[in-house]
């Protein structure tokens, strides 16, 4: 008697039929549809033994159902994405959820490369210079009203210039007597020390820092014979063209301050009320 060759579920004998074998052991196809094929995440069938399948993220599909959850289009040789659940083409996705470029109007299609600013975005090639027409790219840029301009472009075109080396001012600067200069520009006329963030005055249309100011052109305080700046002196007070830092303005012989009081000049000296009585 030859060996019994037997459907391991349901007994019957497969000589001469066919049969397909899980962990070693024979199943006719009847039983093998039933007990171990996958079913479809479309129509919720059996993928029979026959049907061709595809699988993704854990779920199995017929070739015919693995479809667009929007436009129904097969996916089976597409591009696509899933959201949740459901199976979606790139086009679809693209038209709910994907930027479009405002130079263009088009998609901007996932994975290729955009840029995106003040809430808007562009595919790379279409985000250019309004001045020369050339793509930006990663480089920087200077937004002017709807407008977006190369560096070397907005430069040309809009920036102030530097009083002292006439080049483009991008960044902050200095402003005095309406003109403007890049920080490292604005100097003493005197020593060349920038006077960016210190304190500085002018002779005639030229500025200069405190200390050469004061050794040029400063007035001599006769009390104390320093200069009187108007810089941490407070005022001073001027007589026949004489000049004091109100500190010095003191009568000559007691020292008691005199402004806001009466004096009495006495050649050189300047008197209190009470010392020019005494004489």
């Amino acid at each position: 008697m030859s060996d019994r060759f037997d459907c391991k579920n349901c007994n019957e004998s497969l000589y001469g039929r066919k049969y397909i074998q899980v962990e070693d052991n024979p199943h006719c196809i009847p039983c093998y549809d039933r007990l171990h094929a996958n079913t479809c995440q479309g129509c919720k069938e059996i993928i029979s033994h026959n049907a061709k399948e595809l699988f993704y993220e854990n779920r199995h599909y017929h070739e015919h159902c693995f479809r667009c959850f929007r436009c129904d289009r097969s996916l089976a040789d597409e591009p696509f994405t899933s959201q949740e659940d459901a199976l979606v083409c790139s086009d679809c996705f693209c038209n709910e959820f994907s930027s479009k470029c405002v130079a263009c109007d088009k998609t901007v299609m996932p994975g290729s490369r955009m840029l995106e600013y003040g809430g808007s975005a562009w595919h790379e090639d279409c985000f250019v210079c309004h001045g020369c027409e050339k793509p930006i790219g990663s480089e920087a840029f200077i937004p002017d009203q709807n407008n977006y301009y190369c560096v070397p472009c907005y430069e040309g075109r809009f920036a102030p210039r530097c009083s002292h080396c006439k080049k483009a001012l991008t960044k902050g600067g200095v402003t005095y007597k309406d003109q403007i200069w890049h920080k490292e520009c604005f100097f003493c006329t005197g020593c060349t020390v920038q006077l960016a963030g210190q304190p500085f005055t002018s002779q005639g249309e030229s500025p200069y820092c405190i200390k050469c100011f004061s050794s040029l052109y400063a007035k001599k305080c006769t009390g104390c014979n320093t200069a009187i700046t108007g810089f941490g002196d407070g005022k001073y007070v001027s007589f026949e063209e004489r000049q004091w830092h109100q500190p010095c303005f003191k009568c000559s012989r007691c020292s008691v301050s005199l402004v806001g009081s009466g004096f009495f000049p006495d050649r050189d000296l300047i008197l209190c009320t009470d010392c020019n009585s005494e004489d």
